[in-house]
């Protein structure tokens, strides 16, 4: 059995990409001493602003900064933020690929306003869906594929933008059918409802794995249905590996539509979820490249998932701190 350390070390021979709705995450830090006289608002008075990436830009970040050579496919516009994404990505030696780049449309940026650690509100800025729509031009094909081959995993980070289509998803898949090394890793958006029956790994959380499997949310108090929607996702879409998140209680590893393995949770404290999952799908893609299982590679995820929701506001897994964290030690004698 692969030591973590020893999976960590194979990282730099890797060459992972990403695919998906990249975005810029503004945070806009501040306080509240009053309400406002004009409605039942707080005033809140700002004392900072800071810039990371979000989206699957964020995926790759949790790539880079754990040593994989890491390549991002998607769309950011010819416009402040994206030039501000761009250059985020840049110093953390993610190769931006991309496509086209249409001057109308805006990169998406998402700006939440934070008070005293706790988020008061949200503002999305972005065009209609399908001005995202990246494989629409004639000399796509050829660059995809010639991107493909030079890669050992694709991770579809699907937020729902319009980066990530059907036809874009079938192209992955037709190529892998002529190269079954590959591994397809897919963060799903349920609501989108594409086919990617047969990908090597699918990451839903809780509730996107409920409607993947067509079941609805359980009445409070009453047992989240694990192994109905283990059996019913296994079913319905195939998958080589499913690893659902499930937040507070950890993650579950199944295949074969069976949970082989379910693992507590790392973390001990809990500021702010925000990319979490980005992490996960970083960080078992990464490790099962090197060769790891599934279940070292889930446990590794789950360590590294532990080290970003103990900040606030999105932040990508840095190789130091999860090397940190191993180095204290952990129990891995975890139950069925």
């Amino acid at each position: 059995m692969l030591t973590f350390f020893k999976i960590i070390e194979k990282f730099p021979k890797v060459n992972i990409l990403v695919i998906g709705d990249m975005m810029l995450d503004h945070y806009i830090w501040g306080d509240v001493y009053r309400i406002s006289p004009e409605a039942p608002v707080p005033v809140v008075y700002a004392e900072r602003d800071t810039y990371v990436a979000g989206g699957s830009a964020n995926v790759a970040l949790n790539l880079a900064n754990l040593g994989i050579n890491t390549s991002l496919l998607g769309y950011s516009g010819n416009d402040e933020a994206g030039k501000r994404l761009l250059e985020i990505l840049d110093n953390n030696d993610v190769n931006v690929v991309q496509s086209c780049v249409k001057h109308d449309v805006p990169t998406i940026i998402k700006t939440r306003v934070v008070v005293r650690n706790q988020q008061l509100c949200r503002i999305d800025r972005e065009a209609k869906h399908d001005a995202y729509c990246i494989d629409v031009t004639p000399d796509f094909d050829e660059t995809f594929h010639a991107i493909l081959s030079k890669v050992d995993a694709v991770i579809i980070s699907d937020y729902a933008k319009g980066v990530v289509t059907q036809s874009l998803v079938d192209k992955i898949f037709d190529y892998s059918k002529f190269n079954p090394d590959l591994l397809i890793s897919v963060d799903p958006k349920p609501t989108r409802q594409l086919s990617f029956k047969g990908a090597g790994l699918l990451t839903p959380n809780r509730s996107e794995a409920l409607l993947l499997a067509g079941i609805a949310e359980p009445y409070p108090g009453t047992e989240y249905p694990l192994e109905e929607i283990c059996k019913r996702i296994h079913e319905k879409y195939e998958p080589k590996l499913l690893v659902v998140t499930l937040g507070a209680d950890g993650m579950a590893v199944c295949q074969q539509g069976k949970v082989i393995r379910h693992l507590p949770t790392e973390a001990k404290e809990v500021y702010d979820v925000s990319g979490a999952g980005d992490t996960v799908i970083a960080t078992i893609t990464a490790a099962l490249a090197t060769g790891a299982d599934i279940v070292e590679a889930a446990q590794l995820a789950n360590i590294a998932a532990a080290c970003v929701v103990s900040h606030v506001g999105t932040a990508p897994v840095l190789q130091n701190e999860l090397e940190d964290k191993l180095n204290q030690g952990h129990s891995y004698d975890y139950h069925h």
